[in-house]
């Protein structure tokens, strides 16, 4: 059974998400918070295994809650459900540590499975996410002519939150194998780290609503 923390400064979009999730038989709502002092309290008390935020809160933004719970429990994921589609509030989500971001504007069952998928520890994106982050960024170099087919499906497995564990198993490679080829991937692409890969793959559809979902 999937703990769920509910952060939303507006009761009756707690109260829509509540009914929804407690309908399904793996998750359940065992905490609901409207800010971000309320929040670090019920990681504190409840100890959820997923917490939906939204980011627009009253006080501190739901960026430094999560922050914040992230720093209590480590072992959270985050799921963002917010009216912000920009890629300026998508960044500082998944930098402050969220596993998946939504728009409110998607369907309930999206949301049911990005609840699944982010406590599985993939990452997750609507569509219209992937597009804010890829009209956002300048690379336009064709992937598929830097890259190996082995770095490249090595990239593919990386963007969509697969462990080097499990890449390594999937591929029948070393952990390290993994990890040398993924620091081969960055220095061809010139990026500095792994949100700058994210970016990449979202230009280049990597990272799409179809292969977030599909599990």
């Amino acid at each position: 059974m999937t703990r769920i923390l509910l952060l939303d400064d507006h009761a009756i979009v707690r109260s829509g998400y509540r009914r929804l999730i407690d309908a399904e038989p793996d998750m359940c709502v065992v905490a609901e918070a409207e800010d971000a002092d309320q929040a670090y309290a019920a990681v504190r008390d409840a100890s959820p295994d997923v917490a939906v935020v939204d980011l627009s809160l009253r006080g501190a933004s739901g960026i430094e809650a999560i922050r914040r719970m992230m720093s209590r429990q480590p072992t959270l994921k985050v799921l963002v459900m917010s009216m912000h589609d920009g890629a300026n509030f998508v960044t500082q989500a998944f930098r402050a540590g969220a596993t998946g971001y939504l728009t409110k504007c998607s369907e309930p069952q999206q949301m049911l499975d990005a609840v699944r998928s982010v406590s599985a520890g993939r990452r997750v994106m609507s569509a219209d996410v992937a597009q804010a982050l890829a009209s956002a960024s300048l690379e336009s170099k064709d992937l598929t002519s830097q890259l190996t087919t082995r770095e490249f499906e090595v990239l593919r497995l990386a963007v969509s939150g697969e462990s080097t564990a499990t890449i390594a198993e999937r591929m029948h490679l070393s952990q390290k194998t993994v990890i040398n080829y993924l620091s081969m991937v960055r220095q061809k692409l010139e990026a500095e780290n792994d949100f700058s890969l994210l970016h990449l793959a979202a230009r280049h559809g990597l990272v799409t609503l179809e292969n977030q979902f599909s599990e």
